[in-house]
């Protein structure tokens, strides 16, 4: 941490405690954010902070997106700000040409597009290589057919990355990104915004992609081919996004429930007296701790550019998991409380859950991590 990123992350922090909070109960019953929260953040600068100025971006780095994740979490905001900046900019910024770049980025950057990466399948998840969507040739177009499920941003996005087979017949090294502008575009639609465990006003949505037709010059990259490897490029940025956002989980359980056991009397003495909870939180906090140790590193080798798939892998798991253990025992110290949802802790709880599951499960983490042993 620096001097300016400390500013900027008081900056954001108390953005999202004025725009988004007071929100937040709303949202999660109708299931997404309002549209209009995007051109907010748009407006803060807070869209693209990784993305070059002359793109329309903030100039910063993955500093400035772990400073964004880390204040999200600490406000308990669902926002899709890591898909949308964390990956499919940087997707953009690393394999799209110098139009692409143009006519992209800087309508990311306000806000007019909202982006969304579209990868899983209905039976298809952290399998890749078997994903069933199609962008075939016929002409100057790609002709798009399939279904997606699991979408971040799905609802509102206007701007998505699909991952497709452009050759069907070659397995990994038929899949191509391509970028699909969906503002009137005929054959697509969206389906139902999906009812989740937690994480409710983070808009989940199933996309449907009937013979859309799209320009070859929307796909990433000058060849067909390269979408796996494109992906196996990125994925330790995305792992890591979700891993900053694991241990900032942890540290604000920890937090709230401190809180909770001071004010909290149980025969006839405050909670947090007794040898039992503040063992509990000793551990916690040791957890927490050594999840930011881990974490912190692996950012410096990801600005260094030398985060490894592996390592990225170990990141992801390990804090996820470790982040689960950490919020339920923080609920238990709550007791019954713990299992309402009037209290912060039982929103971290059902949120937590499906940091496991998402980014890649964390038994495909494991045998990532496992190849490397071989």
């Amino acid at each position: 941490m620096t001097e300016e990123l400390e500013l900027f992350g008081d900056s954001v922090g108390r953005f999202f405690k004025t725009e988004f909070v007071p929100n937040q109960a709303r949202w999660d019953k109708q299931g997404y954010i309002d549209r209009e929260a995007w051109s907010a953040a748009g407006d803060m600068g807070i869209l693209c902070a990784s993305v070059p100025e002359e793109y329309g971006g903030a100039g910063g780095d993955f500093r400035h997106e772990a400073v964004l994740n880390i204040e999200m979490t600490r406000a308990m905001v669902k926002f899709g700000i890591g898909v949308h900046n964390g990956i499919v900019a940087h997707y953009i910024l690393s394999y799209g040409s110098e139009d692409q770049k143009q006519r992209w980025l800087p309508r990311m950057a306000t806000g007019e597009l909202v982006a969304a990466i579209a990868m899983s399948e209905p039976g298809v998840g952290s399998d890749l290589k078997s994903v069933r969507t199609k962008a075939i040739a016929d002409g100057d177009d790609y002709v798009i057919n399939g279904a997606k499920t699991f979408i971040t941003n799905g609802y509102h996005a206007n701007l998505i990355c699909v991952i497709a087979k452009t050759d069907p017949s070659l397995g990994a090294k038929g899949i191509s990104l391509v970028m699909v502008e969906t503002d009137g575009l005929d054959g697509f639609r969206r389906g139902r915004i999906l009812e989740k465990i937690g994480q409710k006003s983070q808009d989940t949505a199933e996309l449907f992609f009937d013979d859309v037709r799209v320009p070859k010059t929307n796909r990433l990259g000058p060849e067909e081919g390269k979408g796996f490897g494109q992906l196996m490029q990125q994925l330790p940025q995305e792992r890591l996004i979700i891993a900053l956002s694991a241990q900032a989980s942890m540290h604000r359980a920890i937090e709230i429930t401190c809180e909770y056991v001071q004010g909290r009397q149980v025969f006839g003495q405050a909670l947090s007296s007794m040898q039992n909870t503040r063992f509990k939180l000793a551990e916690c906090q040791t957890v927490a701790t050594i999840a930011s140790t881990f974490v912190d590193q692996c950012m410096v080798r990801l600005l260094a550019g030398e985060l490894d798939s592996g390592t990225a892998a170990m990141a992801k798991w390990w804090t996820t998991q470790k982040n689960c253990e950490v919020v339920d025992e923080c609920l238990q110290l709550h007791g019954g409380y713990g299992y309402t949802m009037e209290y912060p802790i039982a929103r971290l709880y059902a949120d937590a859950r499906v940091g496991k599951i998402y980014g890649g499960s964390n038994e495909i983490m494991k045998e990532l991590v496992a190849r490397t042993l071989d």
